[in-house]
């Protein structure tokens, strides 16, 4: 069989859901609440943090990071998997493709490691308040944020360029909704083992080592806080750590699930929905958890948007 490589593709065909067309209308309009949604929450996330002076410090600083970075990530992916639930053309180009497994993998390798930095900045806060503007500068803040999107970023590189050198032998179409690693792997024609196990050992260090770093943080955070004696105290400081570790779980269960498990233990519809979960679900959810769970942002939701409200 002739190899032929992806750069001599017109482009992909994401068969998505179209073996269940009556399922496509369904998602369309829920996909499209949701990231309607998601747009709303994390823009006001992050226009709070700008606006409210309550909000400039390390923890909504980072906070506003992950929005953000939400943001993109849905962005991504939502606007295309929207164009091809809504008509018969599945088609995605062949740099559409590179751009979207480049972008997408990089913003979740990011938040991969963003998270496990703002575990470091909760310990810091919880169980050590007295020197906590002292550790957490701004200039340590920006350079742990900076370094997140660097490494996240680094790795998608690696990732991408690994999986478009592979011969694909004509092969263009991909049983997913997006370009993503694991589809990728299938529509090549040769010999992945090297791939699987190189896609294995970078997947357990980007979600491995800021799960260890949670898990010291919290550990440490948790015999602090059962050392507090007042239970308001105990309350405020679980009040805050516990939004942050909802999203943790939420997040990095299903992108162990998605990314580590081995492909024969579950079918392909099941990887879509997970997919579709850490892509479109946890983005929309993210500001709410954060939102409905936090006194200083609802309080400076009411300062910011009621105040011009209630002056008219």
């Amino acid at each position: 069989m002739e190899q032929k490589n992806g750069s001599s593709f017109a482009g992909f065909i994401l068969l998505g859901f179209s073996d269940r067309p009556q399922l496509e209308l369904v998602l369309f309009v829920i996909l499209l609440l949701f990231y309607i949604f998601t747009l709303l929450g994390n823009t006001t996330i992050i226009t709070l943090s700008q606006l409210d002076p309550n909000l400039h410090t390390p923890m909504y600083f980072f906070l506003s990071n992950l929005s953000f970075l939400d943001l993109c990530y849905t962005t991504s992916i939502v606007p295309q998997l929207l164009v091809n639930l809504s008509g018969a053309d599945k088609s995605i180009s062949y740099g559409g493709c590179v751009v979207q497994l480049y972008v997408s993998l990089g913003l979740g390798s990011t938040e991969c490691i963003l998270l496990g930095v703002m575990a470091l900045d909760r310990y810091a806060a919880v169980c050590r308040p007295l020197h906590y503007t002292v550790i957490m500068h701004p200039r340590l803040c920006a350079l742990m944020a900076s370094a997140s999107w660097i490494i996240g970023f680094s790795n998608s590189l690696l990732q991408t360029v690994l999986i478009f050198l592979m011969p694909l032998c004509g092969r263009n179409k991909l049983d997913h909704f997006l370009c993503e690693v694991p589809p990728m792997l299938k529509i090549a024609c040769v010999d992945i083992t090297m791939n699987q196990t190189e896609l294995f050992f970078v997947s357990v260090i980007i979600l491995f080592i800021p799960v260890a770093l949670i898990t010291f943080s919290y550990f440490r955070i948790v015999r602090a806080i059962l050392r507090i004696k007042s239970a308001a105290g105990r309350r405020k400081a679980f009040g805050t750590c516990g939004s942050h570790l909802i999203v943790v779980s939420l997040f990095y269960g299903t992108a162990i699930y998605a990314y580590l498990k081995p492909n024969n233990n579950y079918s392909q519809d099941q990887q879509k929905f997970i997919s579709l979960f850490y892509t479109v679900i946890i983005p929309m959810i993210n500001p709410l958890i954060y939102t409905l769970r936090n006194k200083d942002v609802k309080g400076a939701m009411k300062k910011v948007f009621w105040k011009d409200f209630g002056s008219k």
